[in-house]
């Protein structure tokens, strides 16, 4: 098997298996760590204007050679840039930023300030041709109706938590008359080892010889999640991507299915979150 491809609901193909460089400190290690993946056969690299290190990812991308659309790009608009008018100004420094002329896919980065007016001005960029795809990230409850009762385009992604332990099929079912896919971060529960030590992947991870992680990335594809593990190391890099030789039966799968008992990592209410974000801007 190789790295595998979701048609989004736009027509839009997208590597299901990526790169994550959130917390990778600045643009130069950023740049070498997007290097390696890329020479190692990584294609989708996951970025935000709130992550502070877009520059160098544009830089690894246009140094390696590789032809632009063979490389997908997701960055995100952080809530400071939202709004019908400020949108669009904060798209063109992003493309500026990324070093290129179009972002395969663009996303709403937090569920405060108005989003709706930056979703009818990302639904623009789409038809100017600067975005492929757009979403949103960690949007739920009411804030998620709102914006879903505005939309014109319909979301691609929604990136969210999602793990073996919190598997999002509330949200899965809500999104699927949109057939918006789901992108995972913490796909690893934010490494807790009670959840990589269950005995269901190390049983697994004997029979396919392959390690524990490798057991729930390999799940991730299976269940039909966009995944993209963040790590700067290369040998991890490649032990995380080694996830294509090798498939889960359909009772394995139920099995992990299983462990969903609604455990989230990230609990910060999103009233909290606005209160402690919602001025914060990011440098250019």
């Amino acid at each position: 098997m190789t790295q595998t491809y979701l048609t989004l609901n736009d027509g839009n193909k997208i590597p299901q298996f990526g790169l994550g460089v959130y917390q990778i400190n600045g643009d130069a290690e950023t740049e070498k760590t997007v290097a390696a993946a890329l020479k190692l056969g990584y294609r989708h690299i996951d970025t935000a204007h709130a992550y502070q290190n877009e520059r160098g990812v544009g830089a690894a991308v246009k140094k390696s050679g590789l032809k632009r659309n063979d490389v997908w790009l997701t960055s995100k608009l952080w809530p400071s840039d939202y709004g019908f008018d400020k949108t669009p100004v904060a798209i063109d420094k992003m493309l500026e930023r990324l070093d290129t002329g179009y972002i395969d896919l663009l996303l709403l980065h937090q569920q405060f300030g108005d989003y709706v007016g930056a979703w009818k001005a990302m639904e623009q960029a789409v038809h100017d041709g600067k975005i492929r795809s757009i979403g949103f990230s960690n949007f739920d409850g009411e804030r998620l109706d709102n914006l879903l009762d505005n939309v014109t385009i319909k979301p691609a992604i929604a990136q969210v938590e999602l793990h073996p332990y919190y598997q999002q099929n509330e949200l899965k079912s809500r999104l699927a008359q949109y057939d918006t896919k789901l992108e995972s971060w913490y796909p690893l529960g934010h490494g807790d080892s009670n959840l990589i030590n269950e005995p269901i992947f190390t049983e697994l991870a004997k029979k396919y010889n392959k390690s524990n992680v490798q057991v729930i990335l390999r799940w991730h594809i299976q269940s039909g999640n966009i995944v993209f593990p963040k790590t700067t190391n290369p040998q991890h890099m490649q032990d995380n991507f080694d996830i294509f030789d090798f498939e889960l039966s359909a009772s394995e799968m139920e099995r992990i299915n299983n462990l969903d008992n609604g455990k989230k990592y990230f609990n910060v209410p999103v009233e909290e979150a606005e209160k402690q974000f919602g001025d914060w801007i990011p440098e250019d």
